[in-house]
């Protein structure tokens, strides 16, 4: 039976700005237009942990019964590495979908019944990504997922939920998070290639091979600094998210200096961190504006 600690382990925690960041872009977003109401936030951080958390579950379920994690360079999985059974790592999956669920039906409550739509959808995309006959992440289609559920949807259903209401500034938050969230999975996949390639697992990475997946992540990176840039238009206070430069330097260097396998594990945590410092500075700079 697996530990507490290796539940926690297995729940990635190092995934967990991906959730944090958009719903702090979102609730920037929504006091720059007057709208910040801060138990809709707190409700919005629930779902976004919760459905990160029971993401990171499915994928370990999932993969773990096919045999993708039998062998692995990264953090530990609780059903390849048998610390856990397949159904305990299923049960604490859903879990998490549950409960987030269930604080997303209490944000639409509040709100508008047609996010329910987004919510279901979120819940469909989380489990299928690895789960069911023909999952997309296995079909190089993971970044666009990530994009559009942990940058679209979070940030700008974040905003709506606070607001009812959007802004070209939260579009750009929304893109920019996407962003350096779809580099968190490159540069994982970046990683695995080589499992991935011989399991059958077919990433993005796996796709554009070990050089091209280097130039997309930091094309990604630099892309979110843009669009920082670009909401300057908006109120200068966005400069800000330029606090996370140093950290997306340190990450791009290693990713672009060729390094491969537990080389690269390192990057995850740097790309974690530049996401949540980016999202930090972005907020505050978008609060202090309005």
């Amino acid at each position: 039976m697996a530990t507490p600690a290796q539940w926690i382990e297995g729940a990635r925690p190092r995934t967990l700005p991906a959730a944090v960041a958009p719903v702090l872009v979102g609730t920037g977003a929504a006091a720059f237009l007057d709208s910040f109401v801060w138990w809709k936030a707190l409700l919005a951080l629930g779902v976004a942990l919760t459905l990160q958390i029971g993401v990171n579950y499915a994928n370990d379920y999932s993969d773990g019964i096919r045999g993708t994690d039998e062998v692995r360079v990264g953090p530990l999985r609780l059903v390849g590495s048998k610390v856990a059974t397949p159904s305990q790592v299923k049960t604490a999956a859903f879990t998490c979908f549950g409960v987030g669920a269930a604080l997303g039906i209490v944000l639409c409550a509040t709100s508008n019944w047609w996010l329910l739509v987004a919510g279901a959808a979120s819940l469909i995309g989380a489990w299928f990504y690895t789960g069911g006959k023909r999952p997309y992440g296995y079909r190089a289609l993971g970044e666009v997922s990530v994009f559009l559920f942990f940058g679209l949807v979070a940030v700008l259903g974040t905003t709506f939920v606070q607001a009812e209401k959007l802004s070209w500034v939260a579009v750009a938050g929304a893109v920019s998070i996407g962003s350096i969230a779809c580099a968190l999975l490159v540069a994982n996949n970046l990683r695995d290639i080589p499992t991935d390639t011989v399991t059958g697992k077919r990433t993005l990475a796996v796709v554009l091979g070990a050089a091209n997946s280097r130039k997309l992540y930091a094309g990604l990176i630099v892309l979110a600094f843009v669009l920082a840039a670009v909401s300057a238009l908006a109120t200068p206070w966005t400069l800000l998210a330029f606090i996370a430069v140093p950290l997306a330097i340190k990450a791009t260097r290693i990713v672009l200096s060729d390094a491969v396998g537990p080389a690269l594990i390192p990057v995850l945590q740097g790309t974690g961190l530049t996401e949540l410092v980016y999202a930090v500075g972005l907020t505050a700079g978008l609060f202090i504006a309005s």
